[in-house]
């Protein structure tokens, strides 16, 4: 399949949710994911992105408005040694601990589901990258409901070995706008991806619907070294 627009993809979408980018820049020397929230309510909305350690969490921009922090407050990046996890919630700590114990990432997500959100029921999103001698992979996931049936959890997981320069994939957690929200389906979108961090940066920070965007994180990884860039755009700076 053919790679697709990040730009019209997210300016096409007022509302995909949250959502991960991961893939390769385009001279195949540096790994690049990205992470993005946005939101429809006050309290979705009350949050920006923190450096914590090297890794981000979310926080409370003011935190007298913060009414439930349970799916909103969590580290959506944390680091284990080459391997990168990045999530749309508190799976992140869930990974990172099977990761630790030897599990696989498939593994590590085993004991989780989809949010319980009702009606939503949003998906939960979850990527992993390993830039190690050399080589980059990367693996990414979705554990969603079936339909909306609270009784029944499905579970997709992507591996993607030495993925093509300029090339990544996206995965976000709705469909689109809506009431409920419709969870993401499908096979991830292969996306191209740009030169430098700081373009891939503002593609994505410009490309979210002004009204709805909360706070993006995107790093830069050098394959040969695992050193790496990262930037945070909150809309409340």
């Amino acid at each position: 399949m053919k790679a697709l627009s990040l730009e019209e993809e997210l300016k096409s979408n007022a509302y995909p949710g949250r959502g991960i980018v991961i893939g390769r820049t385009p001279d195949g020397t540096r790994a690049v994911a990205a992470y993005f929230i946005m939101g429809r309510s006050t309290n979705s909305r009350n949050r920006v992105f923190v450096e914590d350690g090297e890794g981000i969490r979310t926080q409370a921009f003011d935190p007298s408005k913060m009414e439930d922090p349970s799916l909103i407050i969590y580290a959506p990046v944390r680091v284990l040694g080459e391997r990168t996890i990045v999530t749309n919630g508190d799976q992140t700590d869930t990974i990172y601990d099977g990761l630790q114990q030897g599990l696989s990432f498939e593994q590590s997500l085993r004991s989780r589901c989809f949010e319980p959100d009702a009606p939503n029921y949003t998906p939960r999103i979850s990527g992993v990258l390993e830039t190690k001698d050399g080589a980059f992979h990367y693996a990414m996931s979705i554990l969603k409901s079936n339909g909306g049936d609270p009784d029944s959890c499905q579970r997709f997981t992507f591996t993607y070995e030495n993925p093509k320069a300029g090339e990544g994939h996206f995965l976000h957690t709705y469909l689109h706008d809506g009431n409920p929200l419709p969870s993401f389906a499908g096979e991830l979108k292969p996306v191209a991806i740009p030169d430098d961090i700081d373009a891939l940066t503002d593609l994505l920070w410009n490309s979210l619907n002004e009204d709805n965007k909360v706070s993006l994180f995107v790093r830069s990884i050098c394959i040969a070294d695992g050193t790496c860039e990262t930037r945070i755009v909150n809309k409340h700076a």
